[in-house]
Parts: structure tokens; sequence; C-alpha cells
């Protein structure tokens, strides 16, 4: 019995073929009863069967095995559920016969509240509330609903019955073959699934309505959410239908299903989940409402049904080995589901939006307390947390690049092969690499090593020298400190004019390339750009000169948007390392003055609140005049835009409105807060007034609480009126992003203590942690004093989103200390790594703190930069 005990896999002397699932939930008392026969193979001489099981009740009665070719009947002398290590161990009195045999188990299990296995949401209909009950078993929780070889290599067939309300809806993963009434109960038949991993069977139960259609070659699909908002659901139909199209294209393999549903959950941890044929959402990303959605809201539907329909190939059809290769599926699903809108929607340029993506993965990948693309994984509590911008966002990023440098026709061309040679199978990351070297002839393993098997990304430092142009990678860490990383990296660039691009692979520390057409005398002003249109997951940092030309090509506009956003994100993370001094920064984002482009001025904007933030803590007199910097800085595209909408602009503008006119309110823009103030206040009289369509109405509820105060309460207790009036979720979640933005430290516990209540639904809480630089303390306080509630009300994905929300925005050595002595005591393996992420950005910041005070000139450069005329 021992030897099962710590360990990270289960034993493989038998394994499952095909489940037999019978559920019958109880949805008033939230609980359920079931029993399962599995097919399983014996290969091993062996006495025992181990195999998962968590938080369920067996009735050891029950339990029995009987080899396919014999009368014989198996009963364990022992059944033991051992909870710490999640496994169920059944012991025999001799040795099992080899072969197939039939597994029986009776069990009994909880609907829990933790968003994890088989679980209750809650809804409404006709004014009651009701509960549903769903399944998420991502990443191993199917062994929550019944005993099962919960990894993803073990995959087998499922026949599923279920036995529920006779009212109900009752959804799998397959269509159903069967249902039978029997008064207030049916039992509903489904046919058998194609073989597939555990954490993807799926199972939902409740009362729905649902949009449908076809594709072209009769897959059925549809979208089901809660009764009375089918109209919401059209949005996302459509894009299902067509994205089915594309891929089947693009993958060389139909659709593996017959049918495809999507379904709005009222309650989900995650965002969505990709079970296959029943992917089911948070109603956030699945549902859009004409009239009160925001054009981002619409767009995120779009990339997440994008995401969710991608890894039915990705994912589904061929799945990784173990969670070590999770990026693969997330990776590479977030990046086609750019591929994908980008097909449906041209005119929403969504690769320039790809860099959001390619600057989180950065962002994360530039902590000492990263991990490399491949983790390994040696227990299932530590699955969770990968979950993070590594595997999604870098692993998006270096399959862009490696799709950059391959060639889009040679990259999809080899991507189908691996899909056929893989289909109903798994795989790990050297498979996907051996298909993409075998289509490329290029050396493709060797290449990717570098990036997916150690942690961190280079810095490229390009000068010119004799006639030379000198490039030299070095390990970029945000702390300012130096590693010995070395990277294959493909090299690209641009000189004076984008007609003529070089490439190469950098794979030494240093490099040299002429550079005589560029140093020539008729050439003195001409700019240098590296990873042109930053297809490349790095950092590049030019000396002093060729700084200040790219600064000059930048006003004069002849540099492309990705370029401008890249030049201006790596001046960023260089002066947070300390590398630049923040005098070099403030010049550059000067620079930006007449930027119109969605992504730049977003990504502007959010330097913009960040550099505001260390400002505040490291020259506090200086406030005033960096404040007027930013409000001069943004005022040109904000005239341009105005407040309302104009006549067949474009889905991007509509964006960028909203997120301007955000940044000027919590800039404390005096003429922004009174006309958000005016237009709120016809709002609250008129939820349909054309004054606050949806995309400027974040804007409006941040300037309401920035002038809330404990004493003037009006405006934040009309914002809770709004948020406990409308049955929209993406308006409940825009609200709530909103709240803790208040400058009163007191309004702020307020919004915290809300965030916790039975009126916002635990998934949400977390769009509560936003607080503002006066809210910090009372958060960490709110924290500490909270954690325990915490810790036992939230699912796994969530616990370290409190942690990171609440511990990175501070900056100072002192308040590291704290924060460790505090969890000294409360370490959790699945918030492990996300603390300590916290704590070096905390140090990060008081590291940054401490350079701009040595600076010299700051104060002058600020008062020039605040009151300069253009």
């Amino acid at each position: 019995m021992e030897q099962f005990r710590k360990q990270p896999r289960l034993p493989k002397f038998a394994l499952p073929k095909r489940y037999d699932l019978r559920l019958k939930p109880d949805l008033s008392a939230c609980k359920f009863a079931g029993s399962v026969s599995i097919d399983v193979d014996v290969v091993a001489d062996t006495r025992f069967i181990v195999l998962n099981a968590a938080e369920l009740s067996i009735n050891s009665g029950s339990v029995s095995f009987s080899p396919r070719n014999s009368s014989k009947v198996f009963e364990p002398s022992k059944v033991e559920l051992v909870e710490e290590d999640e496994i169920l161990v059944l012991d025999f009195a001799e040795t099992l016969p080899l072969g197939i045999g039939v597994l029986a188990i009776g069990f009994e299990g909880t609907l829990n509240d933790k968003m994890k296995g088989f679980y209750r949401s809650i809804y409404e209909h006709n004014g009651e509330k009701k509960n549903m009950a769903v399944t998420q078993f991502e990443p191993a929780d199917a062994r929550r609903c019944f005993p099962c070889w919960d990894e993803p290599a073990c995959k087998a067939t499922f026949k599923i019955t279920l036995d529920v309300p006779s009212e109900l809806v009752a959804l799998s993963n397959m269509p159903v073959i069967e249902e039978k009434v029997n008064g207030p109960l049916k039992t509903v038949s489904y046919q058998e699934s194609p073989i597939m991993s555990t954490y993807l069977v799926a199972v939902v139960i409740g009362l729905f309505d649902y949009v449908e259609d076809h594709t072209p070659d009769g897959i059925k699909v549809r979208v089901y959410c809660q009764v009375g908002k089918a109209d919401q659901g059209k949005f996302a139909l459509k894009v299902a239908v067509g994205t089915l199209g594309l891929y089947k294209d693009y993958f060389a393999v139909p659709y593996p299903l017959p049918k495809l549903d999507m379904i709005a959950i009222p309650d989900f941890s995650a965002g969505a989940m990709e079970n296959y044929g029943l992917v089911t959402y948070r109603e956030t990303a699945l549902l859009y409402d004409e009239q009160h959605s925001a054009a981002a809201n619409k767009q995120r539907v779009a990339t997440v049904v994008a995401h969710e329909l991608a890894h039915q190939w990705f994912g589904n059809l061929v799945t990784m080995e173990w969670w070590t290769h999770l990026w693969l599926n997330e990776g590479f699903a977030t990046w086609v589901s750019y591929l994908a809108t980008d097909s449906l929607f041209p005119e929403w340029k969504i690769w320039t939006q790809f860099l959001d993506e390619t600057t989180a993965g950065l962002r994360l990948d530039g902590l000492a307390e990263s991990h490399p693309i491949e983790v390994e994984i040696n227990h299932a509590a530590e699955i969770d947390e990968i979950f993070d911008a590594i595997s999604y966002r870098k692993g998006a990023s270096v399959i862009r690049m490696l799709q950059s440098y391959l060639g889009a026709e040679c990259f999809q061309k080899s991507l189908a092969s691996y899909i056929k040679k893989h289909a109903y199978s798994n795989a790990k990351t050297e498979d996907l690499w051996a298909a993409l070297e075998e289509g490329s002839g290029e050396p493709v393993t060797k290449l990717m090593n570098t990036w997916t098997k150690q942690m961190g990304y280079p810095v490229v430092s390009v000068k010119v020298k004799d006639q030379k142009l000198e490039f030299e990678q070095s390990q970029f860490f945000s702390s300012g400190g130096t590693g010995d990383g070395q990277w294959i990296v493909p090299i690209t660039f641009c000189c004076g004019s984008y007609e003529k691009k070089t490439s190469f692979l950098l794979q030494t520390k240093l490099e040299t390339h002429d550079a005589k057409e560029f140093s020539s005398d008729n050439n003195k002003t001409a700019w240098i750009k590296l990873n042109v249109d930053q297809t490349g997951f790095y950092r590049v940092k030019y000396d002093e000169e060729l700084a200040a030309r790219l600064r000059h090509a930048i006003e004069n506009k002849y540099l492309t948007a990705t370029d401008r956003f890249g030049i201006l994100d790596d001046s960023y993370a260089l002066c947070m390392a300390s590398q630049l001094p923040l005098t070099s920064l403030l010049t550059l984002m000067a620079a930006y003055r007449e930027e119109l482009e969605y992504i730049v001025l977003s990504n502007l904007i959010s330097i913009t609140y960040k550099v505001v933030r260390i400002m505040a803590d490291a020259k506090p007199e200086l406030m005033d005049n960096i404040n007027q910097f930013f409000i001069n800085l943004l005022q040109y595209s904000a005239e341009k835009l105005g407040w309302d909408a104009k006549q067949g602009e474009s889905h991007l503008d509509a964006m960028l409105r909203g997120e301007i006119l955000t940044a000027l309110a919590m800039l404390g823009h005096k003429e922004t807060l009174n006309e958000a103030s005016r237009r709120f206040d016809v709002f609250l009289n008129d939820r349909n007034t054309p004054l606050l369509p949806p995309d400027i109405r974040k804007a409006a509820y941040v300037a309401v609480m920035q002038l809330a105060t404990s004493s003037n309460r009006a405006g934040f207790e009309s914002l809770l009126r709004v948020y406990r009036e409308t049955d929209l979720s993406q308006e409940k979640i825009r609200i709530l992003g909103s709240l803790p933005s208040c400058p009163d430290p007191a309004i702020v516990l307020e919004v915290l203590k809300f965030s916790l209540s039975p009126e916002v639904r635990s998934q949400d809480a977390i769009y509560g942690l936003g607080v503002s630089k006066e809210g910090r303390e009372v958060a960490w306080t709110w924290l500490k004093d909270n954690w325990d509630f915490i810790v036992k009300s939230f699912g796994g994905f969530l616990i370290p989103r409190f942690v990171s929300a609440v511990v990175s925005p501070f900056a100072s050595f002192e308040k590291v200390k704290e924060v460790e002595e505090f969890f000294a005591s409360r370490e959790k393996a699945s918030v492990a790594r996300t603390l300590k992420q916290s704590l070096e950005r905390v140090n990060i910041n008081a590291n940054w703190v401490k350079s701009i005070q040595a600076e010299k000139d700051v104060g002058e450069a600020v008062q020039e930069l605040a009151y300069r005329k253009y």
C-alpha cells in the first residue's frame, strides 16, 4: 500500500479502455449518487488496482472485478481512499488475471460550491433562485465526480447515462440517443464518445434556452444560456459556425464529433473550458448584448470561442501526454484563436493586439521566479498555478515567432501532418518539433529547446561600431540582475525603411553585421529597428544615438504601429529594471503625443498608470506635474475621439475611447470628471440613454469613484444600485472593476467587503481587487483578516489572484518582510509560486523607486514636459 503514496503519477499495471458512467444528482440536497463500470486492461501481474478518487464516499460492498473470459468475480479484501494523494487503492487477495476485465464501483458525492469537480451553480428563473449541476474537470477534478484514471494519457471512451428531474435539460459531450421519462425523473442516455481524456468529460443539468445553427457539412451547433437570454447567444453562434469551417481547412481534419454545444454558466472559475462537444463558458465570455455590451466584450467573446474550438483539435483530438506539456494546448490555442478571429473580423486588426499577449508573457518571464514553458509537475496541487501567462502567452508568442521564421504555409502543412499522426492519442512537445522539422528542413528542436526548456528570454543590445552593427544578447531580468541564459534568437531588422528586411539567427553572445549603407554620410539620421513587427520574444536595447533616431522616426510617423509599440514597451521594461533613466522613458513617451492607433495608446496608458504609481512612492512632490504631463499627452487623441461615437467609426476607436477617458478620469482631469458625472446622472434616470453607451461606461464609473468620499457617498451608492439592478454579467464586472479605484481608503475597504459578500459571485470577487494606490494598505489588512475565509471559499484558480493583486502593487523592502512573515505559517502549495512572484515584483518596484530618487534631473525634466508647448 505504501508504495502508491506521494507519487506524481498512477502506476500503469492496469489501464482503462471504456467507462460506463451513471450519475444521479439531487439538485436540492446538493448530493449525487453514481456507479461506474470500467473496462480495464490488466497488463502486468498485480493484486492491486490504483486509480484516482477524491471527496467521494465509496460503497465498498459494490466494488468488484470480473475478468472478461471467466465467470469468477474478484472482490477486494481492502478498499482504501487516500485523500491526501487523491487515490483509491483496491487490494485483492490474489493476483488478477491479465487481459480485459470490468471494474464496478458504486459511490456518492457532494455537489460542491468550489467550481471544480461536479458542482452547483445558482441561477434565477422567474425570480426564483435555482441550482444547476455543472462539471469542471480540468486539470485534475474528474476524480471528484467518479473514480477514474484521471491523467491525460489515460484515454478511454465514455458511455454516460443521467437520471435527472424530467423538466430539466441534461447535456453531455455526445448527442442524446434515448430519453425515458418515469414520473418526476427521466433517464437520459448519450452516444458513446470517441477516445478522450477524463478532464474533457462534461455534464450540465438545468433550465436553459438555446439558439441553433448548422455548419455547411451538417454539424449541429447550439449556444445554451439562462432562460430569456437566448438572443445574447447569437453572436457566439455565428463565430462558432465560422470558426469550425476555418479550422477544418487549417488542420485538414473535420471536426471530430456530431454536435457542438456551448453553454454559459453563471458560476465558473476559468474563462471557458474546452470539454469535447460541450464547451462551458463564463457568461461574460459567451454572451453578447447588442445594447449593453462594449466593443471589448464582443472581441473577447470572439477570441475565447475561437480559442476553445481550437482545442477540439489541439488538446482534445491530440492531447498532451502530461501537464508538463500544458503549454502545447494553451499556447497553441491562444495563437490560433488570433488566426481565426483575424479571418472572421479583419477590420479588428487583431494581430496588432496579439502584442498584449507577448507583453504579458515578457512581464512574467522577466522574473527570477518565472518558470520554463515546459515545467515539471510532481503533484496535482501544482497544476493550477501553471495556467498562467507563461503557458498561454509566452507559449503563443514562441509559436508565432516560429511560424514567422518558418513561413505560414510550411508551418500549416507540418501542423496538419502532426494532427493526423497523433489523432486520438497523446503527444509531447518533441513530437510537434519533429513534425515541423520534417516539414521545414530547419533545426526546429535545437532552436526551440532554448525557448521552452529554460525560463526567461534575452535582451538584445545593438550599437554602431566602426561601420558595423554589433548585436549582443544577455538574459533580461526586470530586477536589473543578469543571468546566464543563452538563446538561438531569430533576429530581424530594417534600416531606414521597410523595403529591405535582414534576418539571421543570433546563436552566440555577440555578433557583428556590416552596416556600411547605414553609417554612410548621407544616412546619418537613418533609424534602425530590430524585431520587426515584434514577432520575436525578446527585448531590444538601443544605444543613445540609435534611440534618438527612433524617437525622431516615431514623431515623424515613419514606423508601423507594432514597431512603435515595441520601442515603447522595451524602454518601459528597461526603465523598470533601472537600465534606462526615467527621464529617457518620459522623453520617449512625449514622442507619442499624436498617436492614434489603439494598441499603441492602450500600452501608453497602462505604462502611464505604472509610472504614476511609482512616482507617488518615489517623488510625491512631483505628482501634480507628472499628472499634467500625462493629461497633455492624451489630450490630442481624446479630442479627436470625443465622447460620442462617430458614424461608421472602427471597432478599435470604440475600444480606445473608453480607455482614454478612463485614463483621464484616473489622472484627475477636471473636464473629464465633470462630463462623466453629467452623463452618469442622465444614465441613472434612463439606462438606455445614448449619452452613456457601453464603450464609455467604465470611464464614467471610474470618474464617479474618483469623486466619491466617505462624506460624499451618493455616486458610490448609485453605482451599487446599478450593479444590483442589472442581470448582465459584463455590466456587473465593469462596475466591480471601477469601484476599487476610489482614492478614499474607507470606501475601498467597503468595496473589498462587498466583493466577498453573497451579492458577488465568487469567480468575480477578483475584479474588486484593483485598488487605488491610497487603498493598498487597507487591502493588505483586509486580505490578512479574510485569508482563512478566502482559502476555504475559493477554487484553485482564484486564490493566487488574491495574492498577486493585493501584494504586487507595493514598493518597499519592509513590506516584503511583512508579507513573508504573514505567509510563513500559511504556506499553500497552490499559491507558493504566485507568492514568490508577487514578492519579487515588490522588490523590483522598491529598487525602481530607489533609482528614480537617485536620478538628478527628474524634477526639471518633468516640469519641462508638463508645461511644454506643442
